[in-house]
């Protein structure tokens, strides 16, 4: 029995089942690279699922965790302070643009950074209501699975959830949905369901993740601020896979123009150590009273470390423009592929920066997923070193999250490994026969 086989085993008698994860038991990694405990080499395209923006462990960050380490681990910053927080906060507060003057606050995980938000809006409005979009992943919390918008894995077997959470069709490649059908039914909801007097927030991932890379159109982002200018409801932009300079924009809301009343941040914030921000307006951020916010752990000082160091690494480095770099080539060989003769099952390419996806059919209109191909490609791509991700709403989306530090040659490296999977899934799943009505 070897190595991974064991673990394998050993993880199935130890760790619950609801715990799923892949068979590749990590030994060590540097930037886009990954070895398992048998000795196997990976090119990396998950990224910790979009933490690893900057390489897993990146020597600016180690060397300031290591720094930090030697001070000290953690007092909670309830009981004992520390400058680092606050020169965080007042980075993120400057970065952060939402056309006032900003406050910040630091949790753990992205969840807790979403829990706080929707926990502020209503403190600042007097409000109990939101209203999230289908396709969308706001987190594991019980108010998370409640915002989010797909069912199975997330929220299947784990109700009933809180109420006054609603859900708006997200304009997506495929669906059938447009922006101004998404529109409607927001102003829909608001005449028929929930007055907007009693909508505390709006919450939306400027990229949808889990919901297959669908970015919100800037059309739809700014109906959503005029709505929320109108009624007074508080606009929260999730960024936490979509930030940090994924798309080419330190947030990847940028790109519409519009501005945010609040912002949650995690994943790439800390280059691998678990860290979360809720950044927004100080008019609504000081809604809570003095002892509402906070948590044992939150701004753990070897994760602020870490986020001042990415800060830096984002900056020198010139990582937003490296996304947009990386987003070029591979959008430019996602096409050329799905141009091929017998590719025509590669749908959709949607390229948003290094945060990048394509989609499996079974038709040329695209009503017909192909999530068993889908699946394929992943565990082709794994087989021949390479590890890359399914989502969508339909699970039937292949993205890639290449770190933004990623190489040239392990780059172009990955790609070969990519078109040759895809053609060997290609060989092996046929296509189906067409849907009947």
């Amino acid at each position: 029995m070897g190595q991974a086989q064991a673990l394998r085993a050993r993880q199935q008698n130890a760790v619950a089942a609801g715990v799923a994860t892949k068979a590749i038991f990590v030994e060590k990694a540097a930037n886009a690279e990954l070895w398992d405990v048998e000795g196997r080499r990976f090119i990396d395209f998950a990224a910790g699922i979009a933490v690893n923006n900057t390489g897993h462990r990146h020597p600016h960050v180690m060397q300031a965790v290591a720094r930090q380490a030697e001070q000290f681990t953690h007092t909670c910053f309830h009981v004992a302070p520390y400058e680092s927080y606050i020169q965080l906060a007042e980075r993120l507060n400057t970065i952060v643009d939402t056309g006032e003057v900003n406050r910040t606050m630091l949790v753990t995980t992205g969840a807790e950074a979403v829990e706080n938000a929707i926990k502020i809006a209503r403190a600042h409005t007097k409000r109990s209501a939101v209203i999230a979009f289908t396709g969308a992943f706001h987190g594991r919390t019980m108010m998370g699975m409640a915002l989010t918008g797909k069912v199975a894995p997330y929220k299947k077997g784990f109700g009933p959830f809180p109420a006054e959470v609603f859900h708006v069709p997200f304009p997506a490649a495929f669906s059938g949905v447009d922006v101004e059908a998404s529109l409607r039914a927001l102003d829909h909801l608001l005449a028929s369901d929930v007055d907007p007097e009693r909508v505390a927030a709006f919450i939306i991932e400027p990229v949808q993740g889990e919901g297959g890379f669908n970015a919100a159109p800037a059309s739809l982002l700014q109906g959503l601020r005029d709505r929320a200018d109108r009624y007074g409801i508080v606009l929260i932009a999730d960024e936490i896979q979509a930030g940090m300079a994924r798309t080419g924009t330190i947030l990847a809301i940028e790109h519409s123009g519009v501005k945010p009343d609040l912002v949650t941040l995690a994943k790439g914030l800390a280059g691998g150590f678990p860290l979360s921000a809720l950044v927004g307006k100080a008019t609504i951020m000081n809604a809570a009273h003095p002892g509402g916010l906070g948590g044992t752990y939150a701004g753990n000082p070897i994760s602020v470390a870490a986020a001042n160091a990415v800060l830096d690494v984002i900056l020198d480095e010139g990582l937003c423009a490296r996304a947009t770099w990386i987003g070029e080539r591979v959008g430019s060989f996602l096409i050329d592929l799905a141009a091929r003769q017998g590719m025509e099952r590669l749908g959709d390419v949607r390229v948003n920066g290094a945060m990048i996806a394509f989609e499996l059919v079974e038709d040329a209109d695209g009503y017909q997923a192909a999530p068993q191909l889908t699946s394929q490609i992943v565990a082709e791509a794994e087989e021949r070193g390479l590890i890359i991700l399914s989502c969508g709403v339909r699970y039937n989306v292949i993205r890639l999250l290449p770190p933004l530090t990623i190489e040239e040659s392990v780059l172009e490296e990955a790609l070969r490994i990519l078109e040759v999977s895809i053609e060997a899934a290609f060989a092996k799943v046929p296509a189906a026969p067409p849907a009947t009505a």
